[in-house]
C-alpha cells in the first residue's frame, strides 16, 4: 500500500514540475533562452531538440542570439523557430540567428494567460489521472483481500491529501505566472 501512495506522490511531484517547465516557456516580459526548450530541429533526418544544437544569448530584453554549433544546421533551426508557438521570424546573419521579440501588448498577454491556464489544467488532470491509477490500484488490494477496508480507507484519504497538495501548488505556480504576465 505504502508503495503505491509513494509512487503516486513521485510522478504527481513530476507533473507539478513539467507544468513548471511549461509555463517557463510562456514569454513574460524578458526573452529567456527556456523559451526554446520545447523546440524540436530536425537535424541530418532525426529530431533533435534545439538546446543540444545551438548556444543562446540575451542580448537584451528582448533579443536572443542563437549560435548553432554546425553552421549547415542554420536553416533547419531557423525554419523550426519560424514554425513554432513563439511569434518570432529569426534574423539570419550568416553565423547567427537573431530572435527579436515583439513587445507584449494587451492582447498578447491575454493570450498568455489563456495559454497558462490550458497548461495548469492539463497539470491539475495529469495529477487527477494518478490518484484515479491509484485509487484502483488500492481497491483491488482491498478486493483481493490483501489488506482491510480501513487501511485502504486510511490510504485513499493520504491519496487525497496529497493530490490536493500538488494541484495546489499548480494553482500557485499559475498564479505567479498570471502575475507575472500582468505586470507591465
Amino acid at each position: 500500500m505504502n508503495e503505491i501512495l509513494n509512487e503516486a506522490e513521485d510522478k504527481m511531484k513530476k507533473s507539478v514540475e513539467a507544468t513548471r517547465e511549461e509555463f517557463a516557456t510562456i514569454r513574460a516580459g524578458r526573452a529567456n533562452p527556456s523559451m526554446f526548450s520545447k523546440i524540436v530541429v530536425d537535424y541530418y533526418g532525426s529530431p533533435t531538440p534545439l538546446q543540444q544544437l545551438a548556444s543562446f544569448t540575451a542580448q537584451d530584453a528582448r533579443v536572443i542570439l542563437i549560435s548553432p554549433y554546425d553552421q549547415g544546421a542554420m536553416a533547419n533551426i531557423e525554419r523550426a523557430i519560424r514554425d513554432s508557438d513563439l511569434g518570432v521570424n529569426p534574423a539570419n546573419d550568416g553565423t547567427v540567428l537573431r530572435c527579436a521579440f515583439p513587445e507584449l501588448t494587451e492582447e498578447r498577454r491575454k493570450e498568455y494567460i489563456k495559454l497558462a491556464k490550458g497548461k495548469a489544467e492539463d497539470g491539475r488532470v495529469s495529477v487527477r489521472n494518478i490518484r484515479r491509477t491509484a485509487k484502483q490500484a488500492l481497491e483491488k488490494l482491498d478486493k483481493d483481500g490483501e489488506v482491510g477496508t480501513d487501511d485502504v480507507t486510511g490510504a485513499e484519504k493520504r491519496l487525497d491529501s496529497s493530490t490536493k497538495t500538488y494541484t495546489d501548488q499548480i494553482d500557485e505556480l499559475l498564479k505567479n505566472k498570471e502575475a507575472e504576465l500582468l505586470e507591465v
